[in-house]
């Protein structure tokens, strides 16, 4: 008998349930398994089918993960008893999400897949306060990049080069970067960053509990500490962050951090 068993990526979006496209709501709905990321939010599973099976497989930087491993070896079981699996990430499967790992596991099995783009929060974080990420006066382009380091993991990409990005004069969009948020601000600045480039922090960014941070570059590490604020955070940095709601620029909800961009 001919297995349909198929695995589809599908990226949930920043948070707010409305931002999930069409395509991937339909692959939700006829999913018979479901491997469901931390950061997806729960309200996403409303178009799920009663009958799907639901498998929380969290992966958030600096807690207890499930092994990529095993995530790996269950999509690969589950498709070749010919179910249709869907793998819920937050965000984009392709944008930091190990979607292109996956995927290339996955074909080297033999299992059908398919990827089904999911709104960054890279996009929808500055988005959320009135900031461009491209401005005809202040930037040509943005570089997504990750604060997070592997280390000396196998195969594991290569540290930014700070200093280098510091002399792009494009926006940096900062995923992962709260831990590292200092290091990463001292590199910046030792490659040429202006201190008094502005710069925006956005914390859980679409959903209800949003926050944001308004700072420069350099006053970021100490505000952020002030503030609090924690994962999952996108950092903006550049001229574009000026773009800001004005509403955000002058009414902040974290306590004693200041806003530094008039």
């Amino acid at each position: 008998m001919e297995n349909n068993g198929k695995v589809y990526l599908v990226g949930a979006g920043p948070g707010d349930p409305e931002l999930l496209t069409l395509k991937a709501v339909k692959a939700i709905a006829a999913a018979d398994v479901l491997l469901v990321d931390d950061l997806v939010n729960l309200a996403i599973l409303e178009h799920a089918s009663p009958s799907a099976r639901i498998v929380p497989v969290g992966k958030r930087g600096g807690c207890q993960s499930t092994p990529q491993a095993f995530i790996e070896r269950l999509m690969v079981a589950e498709a070749r008893a010919g179910r249709k699996v869907v793998r819920l990430k937050g965000g984009d499967p392709f944008i930091f999400g190990r979607g292109g790992e996956e995927r290339a596991h996955l074909m080297a099995e033999g299992i059908a897949v398919e990827v089904i783009n999911g709104i960054s929060s890279g996009l929808a974080a500055p988005s959320s306060i009135g900031v461009p990420l491209t401005h005809r006066d202040w930037s040509s382009g943005a570089i997504f990049v990750t604060g997070h380091e592997r280390g000396d993991e196998p195969g594991s990409a290569r540290t930014p080069d700070w200093a280098l990005l510091a002399q792009t004069g494009l926006t940096l969009v900062i995923y992962m970067g709260v831990a590292r948020c200092r290091q990463i601000q001292a590199a910046l600045l030792a490659g040429g960053k202006a201190g008094g480039t502005p710069v925006a922090v956005i914390h859980s960014a679409t959903g209800a509990g949003q926050t944001q941070l308004l700072t420069t570059l350099a006053d970021l590490a100490d505000d952020l500490a002030v503030s609090g604020l924690g994962s999952p955070s996108i950092i903006v940095i550049g001229d574009v962050v000026r773009c800001a709601d004005s509403a955000v620029r002058h009414v902040q909800a974290l306590g004693p951090a200041s806003v530094k961009i008039s």
